[in-house]
């Protein structure tokens, strides 16, 4: 008689249901794991864009269903012209979902901003959505415990761009330390500076990536990544990080605000 079999019945016995049982758990287990790596898929990514964007503008769906409608109306005139309007309509529908999916995107990406613009770190946040062409030091190269004003630096094509956070006239004395600081290693690269912030002499944090693509470039790709190297070799700002202070927290979710 087989050990795995009961007498006479030819049936697996309980040790056997068991093991297959286990072989099972750990199939989903793994299966779980794999899907947790992936992150969440892209429905589940437009759900939450869509779910961050309506937080910050309540109209927003029935200006999606305005444009995915606008849109169509567009290829279906066209297709009127040429005759063939069901074709057109059909081409249209992909277009609109796309020219919603894309607004919506744009949106997000404000209301991201208007969700983190009051938390210390956000300025650093803004620098995140850089793509490529910079390199972002993802803590503040200088701070001040007391009034946690912060200042970051990006390295890219228009030289060193800092970007403070705090009030203009305040943190222009953290802005020039560090402007001395990194200026003996850098002499002939510009050296730019943006206050971010809601105020009249400041830039908003949705505009501060755009502003500084708008520098004039005075650098190669290959100079960009000297500089950087030369300047990362300079002692990091003694002064601890206030409590409380997250960059990495405070950034939004590029993904997100994509829809990818």
């Amino acid at each position: 008689m087989s050990p795995s079999t009961s007498a006479g019945s030819g049936r697996p016995t309980t040790d056997a249901k068991s093991t297959r049982a286990a072989a099972r758990e750990q199939k989903r287990e793994e299966k779980a794991r794999k899907k947790a790596a992936k992150g969440p898929g892209y429905v589940a990514q437009m759900k939450q864009v869509y779910k961050i964007t309506k937080e910050h503008d309540s109209n927003i769906t029935l200006k999606l269903i305005a444009i995915a409608l606008g849109v169509l109306v567009l290829f279906l005139l066209l297709g009127l012209l040429l005759n063939n309007w069901i074709t057109w309509l059909l081409i249209g529908i992909p277009f609109a979902v796309l020219a919603a999916i894309f607004y919506l995107s744009r949106r997000a990406e404000g209301a991201a901003f208007s969700r983190i613009e009051d938390q210390p770190g956000a300025a650093g946040a803004a620098l995140s959505t850089l793509r490529r062409g910079w390199i972002v030091d993802q803590e503040p190269v200088q701070v001040d415990p007391r009034s946690r004003d912060l200042v970051f630096r990006a390295v890219g094509r228009p030289g060193v761009v800092l970007v403070s956070e705090g009030p203009t006239g305040r943190v222009k004395k953290l802005v020039t330390k560090e402007r001395r600081r990194i200026g003996p290693m850098i002499q002939n690269v510009p050296i730019h500076v943006i206050h971010a912030g809601n105020k009249e002499d400041q830039v908003p944090l949705s505009q501060v990536s755009k502003q500084m693509k708008k520098l004039d470039k005075s650098l190669t790709r290959e100079e960009v990544n000297k500089v950087h190297k030369r300047i990362s070799t300079l002692r990091a700002n003694s002064l601890p990080i206030p409590k409380g202070i997250d960059p990495m927290r405070a950034r939004p979710d590029r993904k997100a605000m994509r829809g990818r």
